[in-house]
């Protein structure tokens, strides 16, 4: 029996951890929290100095009764959650939790599930810090409190189900505020001339910056406002007499860029990899937990994932230029290591984002067999982009040539790479898929003042001014980052409770606020401004680190707090039916039931739809979306009345025509016969719960054939498969494929997403 009781969160870390510990020490995971706040209560006990109710968290009283038989019959406990404030308190809540059963109980942390950080750590282990819990304790009954009592607001002037978190709404005013600037941007038209020059047999390119004088830069008075202006002087320019009156020639350096914390790893895979914030968080865990390497045995591949420094271990850093010097040349390898600074508003708890043993048997290449597709993508990532820190600038010939003619200037600009530096491994800049991560400006013949370059050719461009960009996953995480908003461990939770509650949806990769989200947005900001006001939310966060510091102490910053929530809570509370009436829009039609009162628009989860504005004395509704009827010559099983085919915010389906005496629905057959042996349904058009289209049998459940792919009636030539599925993608355009032997035909066809086996499908609906 083992001597030691060890337990951590994760499942995953425990067959790593075993292994470097030994027989004598069992390890055992909570699998996240197993105590929190009760789901259906507020569960804090606000005139008590804010008593948290805890209780066993939802399905882990099993997990929970097996560690205390464990901890009876073990010498002692070490807790080893994740090293950051959630961990500690999680180690907190499993030390209540069994100190009747033993009390001999140690803290042990690692950034790195390695042999070495691993036994180091049990070497020296602490006890748990009091200032992490209550610092994680605040925040989440800071939350829960906000949650709870706010979002019932929203239920009662909206509809039910809706969400007021305390960041995520920070996150919604963002979003909604730059589509509020995009709305109200007023387009301006410019025009650019470039001009076409020769010199010593080498053509290059220039481009206008300046007429007598004025320049090209100002936005608000253009030096081409318009088509007029641009013609006019490519006429004059014709006319002149070309020379060089300015050349600059410098030399300029590309420093690497620091290894990754929590939020550029996020930025950079959602980039170069189109990873969702979540994905690759979990995609993060799943290396730093720990992954079996054949010969190499079962070890973490990455340092903790959740920082915000840029700080390096010392071992580290000799690591990576050791392997540096055998990869590249001398020049390559600078001749100190990189140190790089504190980021704002860092808690330099742990270290970057990085290999966590930085040896040649553990390159990505080394290791790819063992790994998922998406595994080796973020770890050869977080790989290079560690190593590239380490090395050499980047250094660059830049050429500056201004060329005059009648008093008009035209620039070129020219930069030619002298030494590749750390762009040797890892460029941010480009996609280091494509062909060159090296782009560099063209080459300028070399020139000098009172040079005369022929000019060849002419044009002119028009522009318009641009509205700043909605953001994307990264540039949201980028814009929460250097407000102060959130953590580095909360930052994927926000943006997929944004996705997940619908105030938000993804167009092109970037975020829209969708007509609900901007409703929720506008109540919590006009009845709540300072609690979802960006700078309340930042300087919250830094009082949460004071608690963690020692510097504050967390019954007294949720005190300071509560007082004028409370109070603002109860003037809104006291108002609910004038703010409910805010955000109805009263229609100009009179309720036909009651001929009293007039129709209203209302939400509920299914979007808008008419009411009655005297509910509940009366209860009319319609739908607010007009409904498309289509006849066909379908008639329904039920009744033997016509079928029609129904559309209702694009969905369409079949419905009895005798509704609502008949309520019998139906899919929209595609035509084609069911491939299954002995299966006499047809492919019919679906939707999963979470509304993505696929193709599935009519006679499910008895028959799961399923696909994403829409089905093509052609049988398969190489193995007689009865159909094949339509698909496209970038590098195919549009093909046909059997989903028996995946033989690929040329097709021209429609725009359709990936397929997949039937068991993935029945999980996804």
């Amino acid at each position: 029996m083992a001597k030691h009781l060890v337990v951590v969160e994760s499942p995953a870390k425990c067959k790593t951890i075993s292994k470097y510990l030994g027989k004598d020490f069992a390890v055992r995971a909570t699998m996240g929290h197993i105590i929190d706040l009760p789901e259906k209560e507020l569960g804090v006990d606000i005139e008590r100095d804010f008593k948290p109710k805890y209780t066993p968290s939802k399905g882990k009283r099993r997990v929970l009764r097996e560690l205390k038989d464990e901890a009876a019959k073990a010498d002692d406990i070490y807790l080893a959650p994740d090293p950051d404030r959630e961990g500690e308190a999680i180690a907190w809540h499993v030390a209540q939790s069994i100190a009747k059963e033993n009390g001999n109980i140690k803290r042990v942390m690692f950034n790195e599930i390695t042999k070495r950080a691993v036994l180091s750590a049990f070497d020296d282990p602490h006890q748990i810090d009091m200032n992490k819990v209550n610092a994680q304790q605040a925040r989440r009954i800071l939350d829960r409190i906000v949650g709870y009592q706010v979002s019932p607001i929203l239920w009662r002037t909206v509809f039910r189900g809706l969400s007021a978190g305390r960041v995520q709404s920070v996150a919604l005013r963002l979003i909604c505020e730059r589509e509020d600037e995009i709305n109200a941007f007023e387009k301006k038209e410019y025009w650019s001339i470039h001009g076409t020059f020769e010199y010593d047999k080498t053509q290059f390119s220039a481009k206008l910056v300046s007429i007598e004088g004025r320049k090209a830069s100002n936005v608000d008075k253009p030096l081409l406002p318009d088509e007029t202006a641009a013609k006019s002087t490519i006429d004059r320019l014709k006319r002149a007499e070309f020379k060089v009156i300015d050349v600059q020639k410098t030399e300029k350096k590309r420093k690497p860029y620091p290894p990754f914390i929590t939020s550029t790893l996020q930025q950079e895979a959602s980039r170069k990899l189109n990873f969702s914030a979540a994905k690759t968080m979990m995609i993060a865990q799943q290396l730093y937990e720990g992954l079996e390497l054949g010969h190499l045995g079962s070890m973490g591949l990455i340092t903790y994932m959740r920082t915000d420094s840029t700080r390096i271990a010392t071992e580290a850093l000799n690591d990576a230029r050791s392997l540096i010097a055998t990869m590249f040349t001398e020049k390559h390898l600078p001749s100190a290591p990189r140190l790089y600074g504190k980021n704002k508003n860092a808690q330099d708890a742990h270290e970057a984002i990085r290999p966590s043993q930085v040896q040649p048997d553990l390159a990505p290449e080394k290791v790819k067999q063992f790994l998922t597709k998406d595994q080796f993508r973020l770890y050869e990532l977080i790989w290079k982009r560690f190593l590239a820190s380490q090395m050499e600038n980047a250094l660059f010939d830049s050429t500056r040539v201004d060329i005059d003619g009648d008093k008009c200037v035209l620039r070129a600009n020219g930069s030619i790479m002298k030494f590749d530096g750390f762009l040797a491994l890892y460029d941010e800049s480009v996609d280091e898929s494509s062909e060159s991560s090296d782009k560099q400006d063209e080459k300028i013949p070399v020139l000098k003042v009172d040079d005369k370059p022929a000019l060849k050719a002419l044009s002119d461009k028009q522009h318009f001014t641009q509205p700043p960009p909605r953001y994307t996953e990264a540039s949201l995480v980028r814009e929460l980052e250097d407000k102060g908003i959130g953590r580095p461990s909360t930052y994927a939770q926000i943006i997929d409770t944004l996705k997940r509650r619908k105030y938000t949806e993804v167009e092109s990769r970037r975020f829209k606020p969708t007509e609900i989200g901007y409703m929720v947005k506008n109540i919590l900001i006009r009845e709540f401004p300072k609690i979802f006001d960006v700078h309340f939310t930042a300087d919250m966060e830094s009082t949460l680190d004071n608690i963690e510091e020692g510097n504050a102490e967390w019954v007294n910053v949720l005190k300071e707090f509560y007082s004028p929530f409370a109070d603002r809570l109860n003037d809104v509370r006291k108002n609910i039916k004038d703010l409910r009436a805010q955000n109805q829009e009263v229609t100009d039609r009179t309720c036909p039931e009651c001929q009293e009162h007039p129709l209203v628009v209302k939400w509920s989860r299914n979007g808008k739809f008419l009411a009655c504005q005297g509910f509940p004395s009366c209860k009319y509704t319609e739908p607010l979306e007009k409904i498309e009827v289509e006849t066909t010559d379908e008639k329904c099983d039920k009744c033997g009345s016509p079928m029609v085919v129904l559309s209702i915010k694009g969905n369409k389906f079949l419905g009895c025509s005798k509704y609502p005496d008949c309520k019998n629905t139906r899919s929209i057959s595609t035509g084609v016969t069911c491939p299954q042996e002995g299966c006499d349904g047809a492919i019919v058009q679906r939707k999963t719960r979470r509304g993505k289209v696929f193709f599935g049998c009519s006679n499910y459940p008895n028959c799961t054939f399923a696909s994403w792919d829409p089905p093509v009636d052609k049988k398969c030539e190489k193995c007689g498969y009865p159909i094949l599925v339509r698909k496209e993608n970038k590098r195919k355009g549009v093909f046909l494929r059997c989903l028996s032997c995946k033989v690929e035909y040329p097709e021209e066809g429609e725009t359709t997403t990936e397929t997949t086996s039937t068991e993935q499908l029945q999980q996804e609906k």
